[in-house]
């Protein structure tokens, strides 16, 4: 059985676990997931959507999208929690909304053709003008 990690919004009313079993990470340079988080950048861990739970504050969230893809955040404080993607299979977390260390590290820029001109990527992570290819 693996760990569960916990995650939670900045003022604490949107509580979550998930397991640490998650497929991927990638820092993604994406306009909309600089909008959405007010960085350079969204760090991002992908699992499969049944293993990712909300266990307070589901009511509170602020969704933006639709059932199939979306990103909720806490309609409180505005934290992004995580995005719906891959036609509802998938959640990506927030990486910095969980408070356990997953063992998982991002391993990869990604959408860096679309990235903030005044960042510079300082790290050796493989860097893709899009996703990461197949």
């Amino acid at each position: 059985m693996s760990t569960v990690l916990a995650g939670k919004c900045f003022c604490g009313t949107v509580h979550y676990e998930v397991a640490d079993e998650f497929v991927y990470a990638a820092n993604c340079h994406c306009s909309n997931c600089r909008r959405t988080t007010g960085s350079a950048f969204k760090p991002f861990a992908g699992i499969e959507r049944d293993k990712f739970r909300l266990i307070a504050g589901e009511g509170g969230l602020l969704i933006f999208g639709d059932e199939s893809g979306h990103d909720a955040h806490c309609g409180r404080c505005g934290s992004l929690i995580y995005s719906l993607v891959r036609d509802g299979a998938y959640v990506h977390v927030a990486m910095g909304t969980l408070v356990d260390d997953p063992t998982i590290r991002p391993s990869a820029h990604i959408f860096v053709g679309s990235k903030a001109k005044w960042f510079t990527i300082a790290d050796d992570l493989p860097q893709y003008d899009e996703h990461v290819p197949d």
